[in-house]
């Protein structure tokens, strides 16, 4: 590859040439043809668009800064022209400083580039059959009309040839290349031109002339609006096709075109929402299984037996909890807790899991199911060799080729950017780098803890003051509640705010890592953000879910932070509640905050442009002034878009033991999303540049470490987080003699047999409380679980033997249950295989056809030159051989 660079690109880029001897581009009028997509003669596509502001008019920067400027674009687009590229430049009919300089690829280019960037295209229409499938009839009721959409034709195809061009599928030489292919071939040419010398180090590309502002966007056109055809007869609308088709909210239980958008928009922008409509459609199923789940625990509310003990005003309403922090707390009554101890039975029922169990197989059946999915997009678009024959050399790392090294297979000399011991360098200090701002974030989720604990003693000391006379209040207002809902506020506010930070900071670090190519950065930019964001997003839930009331001691000794705040304590139903709580508000905030950022902002903005465009002048104004006003996609593409959704792909799998409502809640933002990010592409951004993708990157490997990670973090959240487990032990064990008092099994008797007992007089005086005892009772039971043994017992306060048959259960089901769901999963892989025998029987018959058609047509050439005399020597060797055969 490199070799094939340098005889293509390296001699073009020569010396700079003299003032006298640059080339220009034509100067033209705009023609009054808002919709045309050709140059000023009608024939001559326009394959990219840059924009530039000319320097004479320019009032911001000095003369002589602006004089190198205008020499630097001047060389630039000289260069352009000895490539070989047709440039026609036309000023702004609304604002006169603007210059645009439309591009075009000739025939020649566009072999030339498609050979050296090993671009497929077509052999021969596709010949295989196409057995349909059962559901056909039903899919077809949500597929797009094909009168409107017509499906693509399929092609068999083969990296382009130039000395083979008669064997591939040119009908018209003006469409053999489609406009996406055309706008890849000339930003590769783009991105690869020569524009200044210094220090005998080569300057180039059209991504540093855009960062030093001598350019101000470059961009292909789209082909028509999106409100109305296109007023040209030869252009086919396809962004208004698939505005109306797919982008348009009407369309949101239909299909996705993928076929159309991936030749609009290119493979990467096509595989992003064939995986996000994947996903979305699997998470009906789970959905549904969720709601139904849900459905049984409202079902089921009724019967729980430990609740009604709570809210029962002669079992809840004789137990007097100790207070929850030292000496501002007070000593308060268990059917406070009525209410969400209700809402905790919805939650934490048998539904729970069952649902938990059921996701790590889903999780499973997704993965799986999508590399079959991704197998067949790689061989119907192209891209099962991508990596290996087309992707290019990030022009960043070929500028910086200084070094020179001996490659061990092919024993000859070639450039990098860095020695060994440089590259060992550079990943010490990236390693270091990440780390050190994962240990930023951690502390920030710290500060959120020491907040929650502060602010618990002002809320307890204040809340039962304030709202002592309104008790339907008092139900839901408890300082436990108040403390988790800000705490949760804030815990979200925070993390927007690192958000911004820490994509700066982990573009930086890969950009000074100085990956090979665009799918190498892609991927080490989203190992190092995902890792970021999950810190970021997932630590309060790991606090609240493993952390929180795990390690409080008992009212007499209690545990304390930094020798300060005593630790939290959980309600008497376990911390899942607030679990749920928190993932509500943040899964719930950044939906909201997303589609606000995505989609709000774009729209305002180009709303703003587009009044002052229409108070400055009511000119016709051409297609590619109209894109130029649109919003710049941005560098990183769809790379946000991918971490939205698998930081939901996390929270729908890692925590649904707490909320069964999240794969519906998922789902009813996908549907959105798909026509939201539709919407936003076709209507408020320029066109994308179309590049490659052969599948998702980096994101696969870490959803399927997700998966893994949520058969853990689902069996500890029911271990540990819910209450069944001790309820289990409780029916099944101490209910019934010898431990309990009941002739059977039965839940009567648990609240009062798990909250542990504790003696007032044992309160030390650091933490006894300031408010008086009321009645004649001596104790107080502890808000959480602790199953200690009750004063006066030769082992008072200390863990009694339900304790240690509770940690024994959950310790087992977590073994249990790992195992049993890790045992299905590996089979579920194993029988599933990640590529068709459909799609292998494709890619057979391709590379069949591949070598029939390129390789026998050879030797059908060289036969037919040497005709008469290979005819000649046959003739001979026959009649040589004939009398001995004879």
């Amino acid at each position: 590859l490199v070799l094939e660079l340098n005889q293509v690109i390296i001699p073009t880029y020569g010396t700079v040439p003299d003032q006298q001897n640059l080339h220009t581009p034509e100067w033209v009028d705009f023609d009054d043809k808002p919709d045309s997509l050709f140059f000023s003669d009608g024939q001559r596509r326009i394959d990219f668009v840059l924009v530039y502001e000319d320097e004479s008019k320019k009032i911001t920067h000095k003369r002589s800064d602006r004089k190198k400027q205008k020499r630097k674009r001047q060389v630039y687009e000289s260069n352009l022209i000895n490539n070989g590229l047709q440039l026609e430049a036309t000023r702004s009919v609304l604002d006169e400083k603007l210059i645009f300089v439309k591009v075009h690829a000739p025939w020649e280019v566009l072999c030339t580039y498609a050979e050296v960037m090993h671009i497929k295209l077509p052999l021969q229409p596709n010949d295989l059959k196409t057995r349909g499938s059962a559901f056909n009839w039903f899919s077809r009721l949500f597929r797009v009309d094909e009168n409107i959409i017509k499906p693509e034709q399929e092609f068999f195809t083969a990296p382009f040839q130039k000395e083979h061009l008669s064997n591939f599928y040119i009908q018209d030489k003006d469409t053999f290349f489609n406009p996406a292919t055309r706008s890849r071939i000339v930003h590769f040419i783009l991105s690869r031109v020569e524009y200044a010398t210094k220090n005998n180090v080569k300057k180039f590309g059209i991504n540093k002339l855009l960062d030093t502002g001598i350019y101000k966007a470059a961009f292909p056109l789209h082909d028509s609006s999106f409100r109305h055809l296109s007023t040209d007869p030869n252009c086919p609308s396809e962004r208004y096709l698939l505005y109306r088709e797919w982008a348009h909210p009407k369309n949101i239980f239909k299909l996705q075109p993928l076929d159309f958008i991936r030749k609009y928009y290119g493979e990467k922008i096509g595989i992003y929402f064939a995986w996000l409509g994947f996903y979305t459609n699997m998470l009906v199923v789970a959905a549904v299984v969720g709601v139904g789940c849900f459905l049984y625990g409202c079902l089921t509310k009724d019967d729980c037996t430990w609740s009604q003990e709570v809210c029962d005003p002669n079992i809840g309403g004789n137990i007097i909890m100790c207070p929850q922090c030292d000496k501002v707390c007070t000593y308060w009554n268990l059917t406070i807790t009525c209410e969400s101890s209700k809402k905790l039975c919805i939650f934490d029922s048998f539904g729970t899991l069952v649902f938990a169990v059921f996701m790590g197989i889903w999780v499973t059946l997704f993965l799986e199911f999508w590399k079959r999915r991704q197998a067949e997009l790689e061989y119907e678009w192209d891209t099962i060799e991508y990596l290996e024959q087309e992707e290019q050399v990030r022009p960043e790392y070929e500028a910086r080729c200084t070094h020179v090294v001996m490659n061990e297979i092919t024993q000859q000399e070639e450039y990098v950017p860095y020695t060994a011991c440089g590259r060992c360098i550079r990943m010490a200090f990236c390693t270091s780098a990440v780390f050190f701002w994962i240990l930023l974030i951690i502390a920030s989720v710290i500060g959120i803890i020491v907040y929650r604990l502060s602010v618990f003693l002002a809320f307890s000391a204040t809340l039962s003051q304030h709202i002592s006379g309104t008790e339907a209040i008092r139900k839901y207002l408890t300082p436990q509640t108040a403390t988790s809902v800000t705490a949760s506020l804030i815990s979200f506010i925070v993390i927007m705010i690192l958000n911004v930070v820490y994509e700066k900071v982990a573009i930086l670090i890969t950009d000074f890592e100085l990956p090979r190519t665009q799918t190498d950065y892609e991927n080490s930019l989203t190992t190092k953000m995902f890792l970021f964001q999950f810190v970021n997003y997932y630590s309060s839930c790991f606090y609240i879910a493993f952390f929180k009331g795990k390690f409080v001691g008992h009212p007499g000794n209690p545990v304390y932070w930094l020798g300060k705040y005593r630790n939290e304590e959980c309600d008497p139903g376990g911390c899942l509640l607030e679990l749920t709580t928190q993932l509500a508000i943040i899964v719930g905030g950044k939906a909201i905050w997303n589609n606000i950022q995505e989609v709000l902002f774009p729209w305002v903005k180009n709303l703003i442009g587009r009044y002052c465009a229409a108070a400055r002048s009511e000119k016709v104004v051409p297609r590619w002034e109209q894109d130029y006003h649109l919003q710049p996609i941005g560098k990183l593409g769809l790379f946000y878009e991918y971490l939205e959704m698998v930081i939901q792909f996390g929270f729908v799998t890692l925590f649904v033991a707490s909320f069964p409502l999240a794969p519906l809640l998922a789902l009813i933002n996908n549907m959105l999303e798909i026509r939201l990010d539709a919407w936003k592409l076709t209507t408020q951004f320029r066109r994308m540049v179309p590049q490659k993708a052969q599948d998702i990157g980096a994101w696969q490997p870490i959803m399927q470490g997700i998966a893994i990670l949520a058969v853990v973090t689902n069996a500890m959240i029911i271990a540990f987080t819910s209450d069944m487990i001790p309820r289990l032990v409780y029916y099944w064990s101490f209910s019934v003699p010898p431990y309990g008092s009941h002739n059977s099994h039965t839940m009567k008797g648990y609240i009062n047999s798990t909250l542990s007992v504790f003696n007032i007089s044992d309160f030390k005086n650091a933490s006894k409380p300031f408010s008086p005892w009321f009645g004649n009772q001596t104790i107080c039971r502890q808000v959480y679980r602790d199953l200690r043994y009750p004063p006066g017992h030769q082992h008072q306060y200390e863990h009694n033997i339900y304790y240690w048959h509770v940690i024994a259960a959950k310790l087992a089901f977590i073994i249990v249950m790992e195992h049993v769901i890790y045992f299905v999963k590996f089979i579920i892989s194993y029988i599933i295989p990640d590529v068709s025998q459909k799609t292998k029987s494709k890619v057979k018959r391709e590379k069949y056809l591949t070598q029939k058609l390129l390789h026998e047509n050879d030797l059908k050439v060289v036969k037919k030159t040497m005709g008469k005399i290979a005819n000649k020597i046959i003739r001979g060797v026959d009649s040589t051989f004939r009398p001995k055969a004879e």
